[in-house]
């Protein structure tokens, strides 16, 4: 009886590392592909902001040259 709890932790040690190992592969595969981490909770007012800004430092970089 004393071994019952390692037939129990085998299966969930294997299942949190799967878990661990398919979050992990999300935040590779976003950073490679955008260059930066994910932001969290990036609704879209965020996404307009950013094309603001990212706009607004173009102009002025482009006028200041």
């Amino acid at each position: 009886m004393g071994w019952r709890w390692v037939e129990a932790a085998l299966p969930l040690g294997i299942i949190a590392g799967m878990l661990c190992i398919a979050g992990n592969v999300q935040y590779v595969i976003h950073t490679k592909a955008h260059g930066r981490p994910k932001h969290i909770g990036n609704d879209m007012w965020d996404v307009a902001m950013e094309r603001r800004d990212k706009t607004l430092l173009s102009s002025s970089s482009s006028s200041s040259s």
